[in-house]
């Protein structure tokens, strides 16, 4: 079998997921407490509330393109760790390195973490947690979820998959609860824009689509997972009734927003407009409604990029000596324990790293040495309003670096495999038409990631740096993933070789 061809092969293996669960996955980690959290920064930074819900679309029709792109990749290279397969095998050993690197060390455990902060945030509204103890209190539930849900996903796929499965139907019981409120409390006014509105001077229509781009995050972690699918069609579906279903999704409860608050009100509508939508609807007992309906999204989230992570890790593992650890399937529990644990550990350091004070003071400490060489780095803690926004500035623009060049892959791909079986294909015109729209997608989200950020992009930016030496540590050949099958005139003998060739990785170096 070819080089190319074994690529396009499904990997052996788990093969246990159905469509309705791939969907699930991608619902689950899309829609988590973004929809809660950022809708007044994105009303806040626009014109008119018909622009905020343009943004919206807009961002859908984006994410959709993006999904069309997956959907041949993925189709076309069904293996577990999706873009570490397709940048690896595209764009060279070097650039999967530092994808899957990444993914550990600040996309993945940073959203990750995000959610956890959302989780233990709003458990603490919950159980009327005094004010001064709020973060000391969210720091420890979070990391107490984070906890059980990597514990779970010990348990292997079936395990992970109905958590995933149920958290996904509560949260959409609960979505459309805010959208009923929004249909009881409909205002007349809803869309009236009062004079001299108009965006803060810091933000802009640019800030209000990166946050709805990072909203609408995740979809393509599906690709993640290819290998646990019972059948590869199921991929190209996933992807574009996932991407559909979430922007129906999101214009829906943004429209509620409007029409049960007003667009005036809806600015200014922190740190919950959900909470304060269904308060107006439901009274006091919409704060316990709402509480619970973000814990649950934010733990759905937290359990998708907790499946679909490991599974990068784990073809990280099995390709790069340094990480051989995280390539071990584990066959009792059948699942990825140590990609697992890793990811666990990584995820509450930096929850320690931004939530708590004395770590930020000594980030605060390292940064004033850049006064020594003309530098003054520092991160405004206060503006990004806690853990969430915090390590959502921070891993951003990295996020975008490699989205991007998911879509260099394509065009590398299709010259580098020119024959290969493309089960899902774009042609002519959208080809090359709409994998352009992507890449020029993610240029504009790193370039707002980076406006947004700041210096305290530096959370990302140098966990990614520290990839580079990492990479020469593990040596420039696969890891080989066992001994080859003996040859033919040796089988059945008595003896075999002392030094068996390494069989065939999932992914060959190129030469």
């Amino acid at each position: 079998m070819s080089e190319a061809s074994s690529e396009n092969q499904p990997e052996s293996g788990h093969g246990q997921l159905s469509l309705w669960d791939t969907v699930s996955i991608i619902v689950g980690i899309v829609i988590g407490s973004s929809i809660f959290e950022t809708a007044p920064a994105i009303f806040e930074n626009v014109y008119s509330p018909w622009q905020a819900l343009g943004v919206w679309l807009f961002c859908g029709v984006l994410s959709f393109i993006g999904a069309l792109c997956y959907a041949e990749l993925a189709t076309t290279y069904p293996r577990s760790g999706g873009d570490y397969v397709y940048l690896t095998r595209g764009l060279d050993r070097p650039m999967g390195f530092l994808f899957g690197w990444s993914q550990l060390s600040v996309i993945l455990s940073g959203s990750t973490g995000a959610m956890a902060f959302i989780f233990g945030k709003y458990c603490a509204g919950l159980f009327h947690i005094a004010e001064s103890q709020i973060d000391v209190f969210a720091i420890q539930v979070g990391i107490g979820a984070v906890v059980v849900l990597t514990l779970m996903n010990f348990f292997g796929v079936v395990l992970g998959k109905w958590v995933q499965n149920a958290l996904v139907i509560v949260k959409m019981i609960g979505l459309l609860l805010i959208v009923v409120a929004g249909l009881i409390l409909f205002r007349s006014d809803a869309f009236h824009v009062p004079g001299g509105t108009r965006p803060p001077d810091y933000g802009g229509i640019s800030v209000a689509i990166i946050l709805v781009l990072y909203a609408f995050g995740g979809w393509n972690d599906a690709a993640f997972v290819a290998a646990d699918l019972k059948e590869r069609r199921n991929i190209t579906t996933a992807l574009l009734l996932g991407t559909l279903g979430i922007t129906v999704v999101y214009l829906l409860v943004n429209l509620a927003y409007l029409l049960g608050l007003g667009f005036a009100t809806a600015r200014g509508a922190y740190p919950n407009i959900a909470a304060r939508l269904l308060q107006d609807a439901f009274g006091n007992s919409g704060s316990i409604i709402i509480s619970i309906l973000v814990m649950i999204s934010a733990l759905g989230a937290m359990n998708g990029l907790i499946f679909t992570g490991s599974r990068v890790y784990q073809s990280l593992g099995k390709e790069h000596r340094v990480f051989g650890l995280l390539g071990q399937w584990n066959e009792t529990f059948h699942s990825p324990i140590w990609a697992l644990l890793a990811q666990a550990c990584v995820t509450v350091l930096m929850m320690l790293a931004v939530g708590t004070v004395t770590a930020r003071d000594s980030i605060d400490s390292v940064l004033a040495l850049s006064t020594h060489v003309g530098l003054d780095l520092k991160i405004d803690w206060g503006f990004y309003r806690g853990g969430f926004f915090t390590l959502f500035a921070g891993t951003a623009p990295v996020f975008w670096i490699f989205f991007l060049m998911t879509g260099f892959s394509m065009f590398a791909l299709r010259a580098r495999d020119p024959n290969i079986e493309r089960p899902f294909i774009l042609r002519a015109p959208w080809y090359p038409f709409l994998p352009m729209i992507f890449c020029g997608m993610c240029l504009f989200g790193f370039y707002a990631a980076m406006r947004y950020a700041g210096w305290v992009s530096l959370l990302g930016f140098i966990p990614l740096f520290l990839g580079l030496p990492l990479y020469w540590l593990s040596g420039t050949e696969p890891v080989p993933e066992g001994p080859a099958p003996l040859p033919p005139e040796l089988q059945g003998a008595d003896t075999i070789p002392l030094n068996p060739p390494p069989a065939n990785d999932a992914i060959q170096r190129r030469d």
